[in-house]
């Protein structure tokens, strides 16, 4: 069971951009999704990274913004967030989880180790 360190949240203005940052104490061995979550909603699957960082699956709601990279050297995952609107303000959590899918990466059920989360809040 990974254990990740989450990293680069906080706030941003509108049209702004931030990058979070999910690190492991090891080389990661499996897919790696992000995950947001506001109050009063259920948590959104942003998007995920395959196991070789080879290809990624984005949301809708995020698709030409926001992108996913991962640094094997250094055991890291990367949400580089661009042109952020205030709707994407909320609580980032990235997970790990065998299955990469357009429908698996939505799911929280199919992740199994998770980060501690980070807030992002775009706000003017």
């Amino acid at each position: 069971q990974l254990q990740f360190v989450q990293s680069g949240g906080g706030l941003a203005q509108p049209g702004g951009s931030l990058r979070l940052s999910c690190e492991a104490s090891t080389y990661i061995p499996y897919t790696i999704a992000w995950f947001r979550q506001t109050p009063g909603k259920e948590r959104e699957g942003v998007g995920c990274i395959n196991l070789h960082g080879t290809a990624i699956i984005l949301a809708d709601s995020v698709k030409g913004r926001f992108t996913i990279s991962k640094d094997d050297a250094k055991n890291v995952v990367y949400l580089q967030m661009n042109s952020l609107k205030p709707e994407d303000t909320g609580v980032y959590s990235c997970a790990g989880g065998l299955p990469f899918s357009q429908s698996h990466c939505r799911e929280t059920k199919y992740f199994g180790d998770w980060g501690p989360g980070t807030q992002v809040t775009v706000s003017s």
